[in-house]
């Protein structure tokens, strides 16, 4: 049997033809330019759909040097903060004009210089990314930053972000620090931490802030009893086996995200430990499951859709200019910081 070849689409100078009518004119309608009758306007969309005509939005994109689309890297879609964050940022980028092309790395630096290399080649405007959990080097995304293209980090950002990029970042550091300071007022002494890998920025901050605030009380983490890792509740039940297995026990615990916050819960109830009697829990981003899982967690509020505000606004001024931007301009290389609280609940 023959494969049957692929049909032709139609162009405008078939609409035109059909309606016997200049491709400028179709060309205007199908844009809605005001010059062209309403009633034109309707006629050529009407044959267009009859047509199953196309907008070429690559053709158009290398005439205008401008293809009106946002890439985003994220790396996974499925955690709290970054699919609240996505809806945000598409709502205000799509009322702006925007649309919004989003990957997922997967935590795989390999794939996320794959998915920097695809957008650049889409000819992005511009690109939004938070880092793979081991990503040190940003160098695949320098190509971007030299030819003009805003790249914004945001969440995880680079230690050292080029100069030319821009920076929007939760404060993660006092987030780290009222979690320490909770565990001290509400009189924890025997502490354990489970956060994820310190070559992540906001793990980093996250700890720094944390030991801050214990080393003010004169309290330090024993060895034993902090975990660095990929924060799944698979290696929150590891960890949790290994800091419970002595006597001696752990009166708080921070977890540096509430994944695991929920696992050390599920975990003190299977082996008969109080909360906050026995244990003491805090999570981090104020995922909505801490709300409603017995008892509730305390958990840090990150705000992902300020994040948001902050993200959109920063795009919206690097490609439209002060006229576009109503807000104070952002400067790359100048990090803006958002603000996160604690939400307190049953477990402390």
């Amino acid at each position: 049997m023959t494969p049957k070849k692929p049909r032709s689409e139609n162009s405008i100078v078939d609409i035109a033809k059909a309606l016997g009518i200049s491709p400028a004119t179709v060309s205007r309608a199908l844009n809605n330019n005001p010059r062209i009758s309403e009633a034109t306007r309707k006629r050529v969309k009407a044959m267009a759909q009859e047509m199953g005509y196309r907008h070429n939005s690559m053709a158009s994109s290398l005439r205008n040097r401008r293809s009106n689309i946002i890439g985003l890297i994220v790396p996974r879609i499925s955690m709290y903060f970054h699919s609240f964050f996505i809806t945000s940022l598409q709502q205000q980028l799509q009322a702006a004009g925007y649309n919004l092309m989003i990957c997922q790395s997967n935590d795989s630096v390999n794939l996320e210089e794959e998915l920097a290399n695809t957008l650049y080649s889409a000819r992005v405007d511009a690109l939004v990314v938070s880092l793979a959990l081991y990503t040190e080097d940003t160098a695949h995304f320098a190509g971007f930053i030299r030819q003009g293209i805003p790249v914004v980090f945001y969440d995880r950002v680079p230690a050292e972000a080029d100069s030319g990029a821009y920076i929007v970042k939760g404060d993660d550091y006092r987030g780290g620090l009222l979690a320490g300071n909770h565990l001290m007022q509400a009189g924890c002494r025997r502490i354990a931490y489970v956060s994820g890998p310190l070559t992540c920025s906001i793990y980093r901050e996250r700890t720094q802030g944390f030991v801050d605030a214990l080393a003010k009380e004169g309290v330090t983490l024993r060895g034993k009893w902090v975990y660095h890792q990929e924060l799944t509740a698979e290696n929150a039940w590891s960890s949790l086996r290994r800091i419970f297995e002595d006597a001696e026990q752990p009166d708080g615990i921070f977890a540096a995200n509430d994944t695991t916050a929920i696992a050390i819960v599920e975990f003190a109830r299977e082996r008969g430990i109080r909360i906050p009697e026995d244990l003491k829990i805090i999570g981090y981003s104020n995922d909505p499951r801490t709300a409603i899982i017995s008892p509730p967690i305390t958990s840090i509020e990150q705000y992902p859709s300020a994040v948001a505000d902050k993200v959109a606004q920063t795009l919206i001024g690097a490609l439209q200019g002060p006229a576009g931007n109503q807000t104070a301009v952002i400067m790359p290389g100048e990090p803006v910081v958002c603000p996160v609280d604690l939400v307190r609940r049953m477990t402390t």
